[in-house]
């Protein structure tokens, strides 16, 4: 599968997607949706592939949106933003969520506007030090989209959220591990090797317990405690009857290390 703007990686059970726009700081356009919308419908047809990868060509993860992509410029006619949400970013956010498969991010530098809420909308992120995170709507007359104005709150509380989306000031990537944004800031020649870490530990993991993890969790931002008790119950009594399960306690009556097939 051949792309132009960005790059897709498949070895050992991982899919490495990598945003490859490195002159225009991985921003995206019509073409890189499209591209990335492509790559994710393989991640989730091939049940080889039982994690997924995410990281910027160059010094920047992706800075949003590409804005020359748009015609905005003064006198112009009107550009219908609530489009581009409801048939690109949406649909990236909400596949990325989703997805039953761990979904890493290694932030190699700036993650700004929609870029910041895509590596947000992840599981497990990962930056360098050196990266940033900014909510730069405010500073073009927009609003975070791409979910942000419902997941800032929620990992960060109401006053930090509204501090970085109405000042649109950047945040390093230790203060965003302090503050609860990602799962760890790492030095910035290290992050290749941590993510890759991590991904062979999620590749050689239980596939359908991480995607009974992320589906329990993402619910349990909205329902109640008798609701999500009574998904825990179903999703563990489902679970139960794997093989990845028996495996699991056969290996850890047999003192080794489970050899998990992802089912």
């Amino acid at each position: 599968m051949a792309f132009d703007t960005i790059l897709l990686d498949i070895e050992n059970g991982a899919a490495r997607l990598t945003l490859n726009r490195p002159d225009r700081l991985n921003s995206f356009t019509a073409d890189m949706h499209r591209e990335v919308a492509e790559a994710l419908t393989r991640v989730e047809r091939d049940h080889d592939i039982r994690v997924l990868l995410m990281t910027g060509a160059g010094r920047a993860f992706c800075a949003g949106q590409d804005l020359a992509d748009r015609a905005v410029a003064p006198g112009a006619d009107d550009v219908d933003l609530g489009e581009s949400l409801e048939n690109r970013y949406n649909p990236l956010i909400r596949r990325l969520v989703e997805l039953p498969k761990p979904v890493v991010c290694a932030v190699n530098g700036v993650a700004a506007g929609a870029g910041a809420n895509i590596a947000f909308a992840s599981d497990i992120v990962l930056a360098a030090k050196t990266a940033k995170f900014i909510q730069s709507f405010s500073n073009i007359g927009l609003l975070p989209d791409s979910g942000g104005t419902w997941i800032l709150p929620r990992l960060v509380g109401h006053a930090r959220a509204l501090g970085l989306a109405l000042t649109g000031e950047p945040i390093s990537a230790e203060r965003a591990e302090n503050w609860g944004l990602i799962w760890r800031a790492v030095d910035d020649d290290q992050l290749k090797e941590e993510a890759e870490k991590l991904v062979g530990r999620l590749a050689s993991g239980p596939t359908r317990g991480f995607a009974a993890i992320k589906q329990a969790m993402r619910r349990g931002w909205l329902a109640g405690l008798n609701e999500q008790l009574d998904l825990e119950r179903d999703l563990q009594r489902e679970l139960g009857r794997s093989d990845d399960y028996r495996e699991g306690v056969a290996a850890f009556t047999e003192k080794r290390k489970p050899n998990f097939i992802g089912r």
